[in-house]
């Protein structure tokens, strides 16, 4: 049985180009590997409301031939009601994988303690590593590559920015990272970021500065207002406003594709103009969603290398 996935950290560079290439294969030839969950079952818990997330990973794994069980733990944190190590333990009794979109990290931890099964992140706190492959496959898809190519995210610095570095290192894209002053990406996890674009030779800036945004092939955001902060939007408009993705700025920096992990707040972190746009890729990274987590979940429930 293969690893968890709760973040690509400890992924190798070879490992995240052949998941990548295995999941554009998979995309486009699915007759080839049939119905590799045949049999199987998926237990999806959910902390949090989901559209993309959850309809994709029931829609994906039906496809494979698999069935997922849902859980709805909405009305309250998991660990709150038994804990995240037990919870693990009993699901491994009945299921094949778990795939969990929490709050906090350490419920992931605590469910892959508990489990002698794969359990896949579905976002949490600190990393959402399904929407970042999914992203990586859609770049691929409309620039032909990944690798020489530059992300470049604005706004704030967040899970969906964590992954995208992470993976985005891994597979060689050159990152560019800006956000309002105070809303950087966690400090705790710069170090091990700055160290792998190192060793990757990768490009990477991290600024406050909308002028340090040069040229690149691609402009990511995300929403500006997280699922739960109850932060005033004046307050939020006053900080952001001046990183909002717009035509002016696309043009500015030459990039042929806008980005954004949805649910999206039109005329907020990205204007309606550009999300209805030629250049806008939302639908191709909601659509491929489905694709990478396919991709995840036939690699780590199954005897297939990479």
């Amino acid at each position: 049985m293969h690893q968890d996935l709760l973040t690509f950290l400890n992924w190798t560079k070879e490992d995240a180009n052949k998941l990548l290439q295995f999941a554009l294969d998979l995309k486009q030839h699915p007759q080839k590997y049939g119905k590799l969950l045949e049999g199987q079952s998926v237990v999806a818990i959910f902390e949090k409301p989901s559209l993309r997330t959850r309809v994709s990973f029931d829609i994906g794994i039906n496809k494979l031939g698999g069935h997922m069980v849902y859980v709805d733990s909405q009305g309250a944190e998991l660990k709150k009601r038994e804990d995240p190590v037990d919870v693990g333990a009993n699901i491994s009794q009945w299921a094949d994988a778990i795939v969990a979109r929490v709050y906090s990290h350490e419920t992931l931890n605590g469910l892959a303690d508990g489990a002698d099964i794969p359990v896949i992140n579905a976002l949490c706190d600190k990393y959402h590593p399904c929407q970042a492959l999914a992203d990586y496959i859609t770049m691929h898809e409309h620039l032909g590559a990944v690798a020489g190519k530059t992300m470049a995210y604005v706004g704030d610095g967040n899970n969906v920015t964590h992954s995208l570095l992470i993976l985005g290192i891994l597979l060689g894209c050159h990152q560019v990272v800006i956000t309002p002053a105070g809303h950087d990406i966690d400090p705790k996890l710069l170090g091990d970021i700055q160290a792998l674009a190192k060793a990757q030779n990768v490009n990477l800036i991290f600024s406050n500065d909308m002028q340090d945004l040069k040229r690149c092939d691609v402009i990511y955001t995300d929403t500006w207002l997280s699922m739960g902060d109850e932060t005033p939007l004046q307050t939020i408009k006053d900080a952001f406003m001046p990183y909002q993705v717009n035509r002016g700025l696309v043009e500015a920096v030459q990039a042929s594709f806008v980005m954004h992990c949805q649910p999206a707040h039109r005329d907020l972190e990205i204007t309606g103009e550009l999300m209805d746009s030629e250049q806008s890729l939302l639908m191709a990274q909601a659509n491929n969603r489905m694709h990478a987590q396919n991709a995840i979940l036939s690699y780590l429930m199954t005897d297939r290398e990479l």
